[in-house]
């Protein structure tokens, strides 16, 4: 897979884990005390470290578009 895919992968996922996150079920299911309150700790985190993961993909997603507008 190129890095321009993984990374597509990685966007695609931090988009539907965000749609969680921001779920008014998601919301009422950590405020009606019926699941463990750090899930949203625990959910946020995932958002935290993906997009650090994106991040460093992007780096390489760039290098390769300037090497590729050089050429």
């Amino acid at each position: 897979m190129e890095p321009i895919e993984i990374l597509k992968q990685f966007n695609s996922c931090y988009l539907k884990i965000q749609a969680i996150a921001q779920d008014e079920n998601w919301l009422l299911l950590i405020a009606d005390k019926r699941i463990d309150p750090e899930a949203a700790t625990h959910l946020g985190d995932v958002l935290h470290y993906l997009d650090q993961a994106m991040g460093c993909v992007e780096e390489v997603v760039e290098v390769k578009f300037n090497q590729d507008i050089k050429v």
